[in-house]
């Protein structure tokens, strides 16, 4: 937990000499005032942490800081305030942290919002004459493409489409975990309990129900010995996340040219990736050439929901090029960043069992009315959203939400030229005293009836921003909210969750944020 200091107080700026100079920081919590002229400040005496991008990313290797970066965002706004520039090797950005210089940020955005491109993963299309989804375009192009996707996975006809879908793999993994622990459990019959390392079984969720979602189709991952082929996938994206963020701040065309193993590795990654996608392509002909050999017309999904894929596929308005690009983005990013924050939220209900049993008694209310409708469950269940929100607050899955200015703009009263990178920092941002209320505290409750619980600053509708915002925000959001509600929903009824240890989850960062070892969970049943 940190906070700024109140009143007058002092900030320190590196200079160009590498000796730190003392400015004053004055006036309400962590707002810096004009300078002694009444002038706004220029871009150079924004607070930084060492003017040469190389040098800072020696140092960064050498006291291995890209495992610990949210730490690292965490001590640098203690140190320098709310507003600090930082370069690193062939990346330069200005971080901030408070909610109104997030929504001065946001505000001025414009029509085609334009966050930082990964570098590394265009490289891979480039070289591999692959199209681009929306995740790496800008523009008129990313507008285009973006509209049409929403029509499928974000409006509320879709979720009322795909929702059904979701509960499926969520009671599917219920099903499977109650024969876990009749099998390996401890205690007498119908009331045993077992204590494991869940994140195995939670990642094949994960990809279970993702690829229900986006390819209208199971790929068996509860069985006792899931597929070679889907192991490999985990793997794959596991493997492209690790080798992506040193490729962002280092020259990865050179990389690219002289074979190195670490460009070599990522690339391999994706291509596994694209595979995947490739062959759940080829098997969506395979079953619209079927229906046309048995004379149907409802084509490939024989009249159900065909998952996005046969949506899209079917609706045609994108290029098989783009769907495939598309269909991708969303696998690759629809695994590892539902369930390590399923992980998380697992072992945060075990330790506050408290706050477990005050959603529990909500959800089940809940199930009941509903009478099995899983979106009118969740409707019901307000607590449930909350855990999910109150789990990113505390465990962002992205160390930050970038975003390049496209005109010039004044944060902190410090003057931000157009083009560029301005990062909001999640991590220190949902531990920060100066935004929450007893930031430390696991309270689901903070953000029902329109999130005023925990609301200590101005511009507070910028305090969740786990999935982005606006425009731009996570074009799977729909689907990865209602994934984790759905599957902690189901967990809820059927287990009551405790932890062996309630000391804090020791986290690292990758391209995501996770724990260094996964915790381990007593599953009991009710």
């Amino acid at each position: 937990m940190f906070s700024f200091p109140a009143g007058q107080t002092q900030a320190l700026c590196v200079t160009a000499a590498g000796t730190v100079v003392d400015e004053k920081l004055e006036g309400r919590k962590g707002v810096r005032k004009k300078g002694v002229d009444g002038q706004v400040r220029s871009f150079k005496e924004i607070p930084h942490t060492g003017r040469s991008g190389w040098v800072n990313l020696v140092k960064f290797w050498r006291e291995d800081r890209f495992r610990q970066l949210h730490k690292h965002m965490e001590r640098t706004f203690n140190a320098l305030g709310p507003i600090y520039r930082e370069h690193l090797g062939t990346q330069s950005s200005v971080n901030i942290i408070l909610p109104s210089d997030i929504g001065e940020l946001f505000r001025s955005e414009g029509l085609h919002p334009e966050r930082m491109t990964l570098q590394p993963w265009a490289t891979h299309r480039e070289t591999r004459h692959y199209s681009k989804g929306v995740f790496l375009k800008n523009g008129e192009e990313w507008r285009v493409d973006r509209l049409l996707l929403n029509k499928e996975v974000m409006m509320s006809a879709a979720v009322k489409r795909f929702l059904p879908l979701l509960d499926e793999v969520a009671r599917d993994f219920c099903r499977m975990m109650q024969a876990k622990v009749e099998r390996e459990g401890r205690g007498e019959e119908g009331k045993r309990s077992l204590t494991i390392d869940p994140s195995p079984d939670i990642f094949r969720f994960a990809l279970e129900a993702s690829c229900n979602v986006i390819y209208g189709e199971r790929i068996g991952l509860f069985s006792s010995s899931p597929s070679l082929e889907s192991q490999k996938f985990i793997w794959a994206v596991e493997q492209m996340l690790v080798t992506t963020p040193p490729l962002l701040y280092l020259p990865h065309r050179l990389l690219l040219r002289i074979g190195a193993p670490l460009w070599t590795q990522h690339a391999t990654a994706w291509d596994h990736i694209f595979s995947h996608a490739e062959a759940r392509i080829q098997r969506w002909y395979q079953r619209l050439s079927s229906s046309q050999g048995r004379g149907s017309e409802a084509g490939a999904s024989g009249g159900q929901y065909s998952g996005v894929l046969g949506q899209l596929m079917e609706k045609g308005q994108l290029s098989l090029d783009l769907i495939k690009a598309n269909v991708t983005e969303m696998m690759a990013g629809g695994v590892d960043t539902t369930a390590v924050p399923l992980q998380f939220a697992l072992f945060e209900l075990g330790r506050n069992p408290e706050v477990q049993e005050r959603v529990r008694q909500q959800v089940r209310a809940s199930w009941e009315q509903a009478g099995g409708d899983p979106q009118k469950a969740l409707q019901g269940a307000p607590l449930l959203k909350g855990t999910i929100k109150e789990i990113l607050r505390l465990y962002p899955v992205a160390t930050t939400v970038q975003r390049r200015t496209i005109k010039d703009t004044i944060l902190q009263n410090y003057h931000i030229p157009a083009g560029t990178l301005v990062q909001v920092c999640l991590y220190p941002l949902g531990r920060s005293a100066d935004v929450f209320a007893a930031p430390q505290r696991f309270e689901p409750d903070r953000w029902v009836n329109n999130g005023e619980k925990g609301q200590t600053v101005e511009g507070s509708s910028f305090r969740s921003l786990a999935f982005g915002f606006g425009a731009r925000q996570c074009v799977g959001r729909r689907i990865a909210e209602n994934e984790m509600q759905l599957l902690l929903m189901h967990i809820l009824l059927s287990f009551h969750l405790s932890v062996t240890s309630s000391e804090d989850i020791k986290t690292t960062c990758t391209l995501i944020l996770q724990p260094e070892t996964p915790p381990r969970i007593t599953f009991r049943k009710l």
